[in-house]
C-alpha cells in the first residue's frame, strides 16, 4: 500500500515573508555536447539554481531544481545545435513548469573548459584551462507569460604588467644613463630597452547576453579576454618561451581599468550587430604582486550604451 506523505513544503510559514532566492547551489553533472564534424566537448559543469518563493508559502520543493537540470540534459545530449547559455534557458523554462508559483527563476553554470594555444616561441602545443560560464533568468509576468534572458562569459587567467612602475623605472634609469651618455644615445637605449616593473596574475571575466536567435560563441569571448591583458600565461613554457613572453608582457603594460576597457572595446568590434539592450558585463581582479591587496575594475553596460560611448 502506497503511503501519502505529508507535503510540508505547501504550508503557511510562521513569519510572511517572500525569500528572493532559494535552491541548491554545487549541482554537478557529466556533460557531453555533441558537434558537426567535430569530436564531442566533454564538461563537468557545477550549476546554481534558484526560485524566489512567496510569502504564503514555508519552502520550495527543492528536488525539483536538480530533476529539472536532469531532465534536461538528458533531453539535450545529442543535440549538436544547443549552446551552454541555451541549454541553461531549457532548465530555466523546465523550472518554471515545476514551480508554478515561482514569479523569478535562475540557473547558473561554470565548468572547466580546456582549449588548445601555441607557445610564443617555440611554438609547442599546450592545454589551457578557462571557466566557462553561462546563466539564464525566467521572469513570469502576472498573466503567466515568461520572459528568458541568457548569458554566456568566461573566467580566465593571464598577466598584467603596471604600466606606473614601469614609467618610474624608466625614468630613473634615463637620470642614471645621462650621467655618462648623450641625450640622443640615451633616448636610443631607452628605445630599445624593455624596462622591468612589476607583475600581476590577472583573473579576467566577460558575461554577454544572447539573444534569441543570436549566437556568441565561447571561444570568442576566451580570446578577448586573453588579449585584454599585458600577456597570456602557459601551462607549458621552455626557456625561448618565458623570455618571449615576459618581453612581450612588458612591452604591453596594463591597468586594471585598461583590461576591462580593452574588453569592452574588442566586444563591440566583434559584436556590433548585437541588438542595443544586450547586456554586458566585463570585471577584471589583478592579484598584486608589492600589496596585500587586489586590485579590481568592472563595466555593466548595454551594447548600445557602448557603441555611444565609443562613437560607433
Amino acid at each position: 500500500m502506497a503511503v501519502c506523505l505529508p507535503d510540508t513544503q505547501d504550508g503557511a510559514p510562521h513569519i510572511p515573508i517572500k525569500l528572493t532566492r532559494v535552491g541548491v547551489t554545487g549541482v554537478k553533472k557529466l556533460l557531453q555536447l555533441e558537434r558537426a564534424n567535430k569530436r564531442p566537448i566533454i564538461l563537468l559543469p557545477t550549476f546554481d539554481a534558484f526560485v524566489d518563493l512567496p510569502n504564503n508559502q514555508k519552502g520550495v520543493h527543492m528536488s525539483r531544481n536538480p530533476e529539472a537540470i536532469s531532465e534536461v540534459l538528458d533531453d539535450v545530449s545529442k543535440d549538436k545545435s544547443v549552446g551552454v547559455e541555451s541549454l541553461c534557458a531549457k532548465i530555466v523554462e523546465r523550472m518554471m513548469e515545476k514551480h508554478e508559483y515561482a514569479e523569478r527563476v535562475e540557473i547558473s553554470m561554470t565548468s572547466d573548459y580546456m582549449f588548445m594555444r601555441e607557445s610564443p616561441a617555440t611554438k609547442r602545443e599546450t592545454q589551457e584551462m578557462c571557466n566557462l560560464k553561462a546563466k539564464a533568468v525566467g521572469l513570469r509576468d502576472e498573466e503567466g507569460n515568461v520572459e528568458i534572458r541568457k548569458s554566456i562569459g568566461a573566467e580566465l587567467v593571464g598577466m598584467t604588467v603596471c604600466p606606473c612602475a614601469q614609467e618610474s623605472v624608466r625614468e630613473s634609469d634615463k637620470i642614471r644613463l645621462l650621467e655618462f651618455l648623450d641625450e640622443e644615445t640615451t633616448q636610443k637605449v631607452l628605445d630599445t630597452v624593455t624596462f622591468a616593473s612589476h607583475n600581476q596574475r590577472g583573473i579576467g571575466t566577460l558575461l554577454i547576453e544572447v539573444p534569441e536567435g543570436w549566437e556568441v560563441k565561447g571561444e570568442d569571448i576566451i580570446e578577448i579576454i586573453e588579449k585584454s591583458m599585458s600577456a597570456p600565461v602557459f601551462e607549458l613554457l621552455k626557456r625561448p618561451d618565458e623570455n618571449a613572453n615576459v618581453l612581450n608582457a612588458h612591452r604591453n603594460p596594463a591597468f586594471v581599468e585598461d583590461c576591462v576597457r580593452n574588453m569592452m572595446e574588442m566586444i563591440a568590434e566583434k559584436y556590433s550587430d548585437l541588438p542595443d539592450e544586450t547586456l554586458i558585463t566585463a570585471r577584471q581582479e589583478n592579484e598584486e604582486s608589492i600589496h596585500r591587496h587586489n586590485a579590481y575594475a568592472e563595466k555593466v553596460t548595454t551594447m548600445g550604451e557602448l557603441k555611444a560611448e565609443l562613437n560607433m
